[in-house]
This record gives structure tokens, sequence and C-alpha cells, in this order.
């Protein structure tokens, strides 16, 4: 449903054309996950979700995919006006 958003979202992470705001970076910390589990997830997932912010309107995806070492974990990431893929959040799926 999703796919060319994904598809974007993919060619960004290869580009290195993404921003890890500190909070979303704290949050990786967080799970004991890495800025490249994340480029993963992106990579390997797929987008469960859509969400609208209610203040810019803006839409951000929610994803699941794998870490590198192949846990299920979530990416939630947009990609903002200026082109760039922004990662919101992320958290590891708990079994």
């Amino acid at each position: 449903m999703y796919d060319h958003i994904l598809h974007q979202m993919r060619d960004k992470i290869r580009a290195n054309e993404y921003i890890v705001p500190d909070h979303a970076y704290e949050e990786l910390q967080d799970d004991d996950l890495s800025i490249l589990d994340g480029e993963h997830i992106i990579l390997t997932g797929r987008i469960v979700e859509r969400q609208q912010d209610l203040i810019s309107g803006e839409h951000k995806y929610v994803i699941l995919g794998e870490t590198n070492a192949g846990d299920l974990a979530v990416v939630v990431a947009k990609i903002s006006p200026t082109g760039k893929l922004i990662f919101i959040t992320a958290w590891r799926e708990t079994p």
C-alpha cells in the first residue's frame, strides 16, 4: 500500500540522506539499537501503519523490520519537506 514511500525511504538510506535527531538517537540507544540497526530495519522492513501529525499534518510511517542481528524492531520515520528522511523514534519488538 505504501510501497512508493518505502522505496523513497530506502533510497534515502542508501544515499545517506537522513537525519537522526537527538530524541530518536536516545530512543535507539534505550533499546540497545544502533543507527545501523535503524537503517537495516528500513531496508528489510515493511510499513505497517501511517500516522498523521495533528499539528503539522505531515505523515509518519511505522516500519517493522529486522535489526542487524535478526531481531524484530520498529522505526517510525517520515520524509521531511526538505526531502530528507527523518528518524522519529525506534524500539525493539518484544516476542
